[in-house]
């Protein structure tokens, strides 16, 4: 059928409520900073909820307060399992002449040289463009157990690369 004669929910919300956030089969493995940061984002939740509540309460918005509570009640209930799951690695126990969970590892690409740091941490805190990967990628699948002079084949859709481990650290 067309989507033209479906008919859409008023406000932008679909008629069954939003879909719970997908949360991950993978054991819940946080670095310190990666447990500081999803504290801070259960109290963020927490705290604005109350303010949409209240802004409800007044009836002046319109519905809008109601529509945005309902996308903040879903994240609390995401951020607080996650929380709730979470399994600290704290980097001191880690071992300091192989890639684990937590390690920042400097590779040198053998196709070009390149000399690249990524640091394995949790799925949640994973943002590949400030350099942090999950545990749960292939690039980290290919680093963990990696000591400093292996080199390690990754696997990537684009090609894959070869990667010579430089330096091992586990930052506090």
């Amino acid at each position: 059928m067309s989507r033209a004669f479906v008919k859409e929910p008023d406000g932008g919300m679909p008629d069954e409520g939003l879909p719970e956030r997908q949360i991950s089969d993978h054991p819940n493995y946080v670095t310190p900073a990666g447990l500081r940061k999803l504290e801070q984002r259960v109290g963020e939740l927490e705290e604005r909820r109350l303010e949409l509540l209240a802004q409800a309460e007044r009836e002046e918005d319109n519905g809008l307060a109601e529509q945005e509570l309902a996308y903040v009640d879903r994240d609390l209930r995401y951020f607080t399992k996650r929380l709730e799951t979470a399994i600290l690695v704290e980097p001191k126990g880690q071992p300091r002449r192989m890639v684990k969970f937590g390690a920042a590892v400097t590779v040198t690409q053998r196709q070009d040289g390149a000399r690249l740091t990524y640091t394995i941490v949790g799925e949640d805190e994973a943002d590949p463009e400030q350099g942090r990967i999950s545990y749960v990628s292939p690039l980290a699948a290919a680093l963990l157990d990696a000591r400093v002079g292996a080199t390690v084949h990754w696997r990537r859709p684009r090609g894959d690369r070869d990667l010579t481990v430089e330096e091992i650290d586990y930052p506090e």
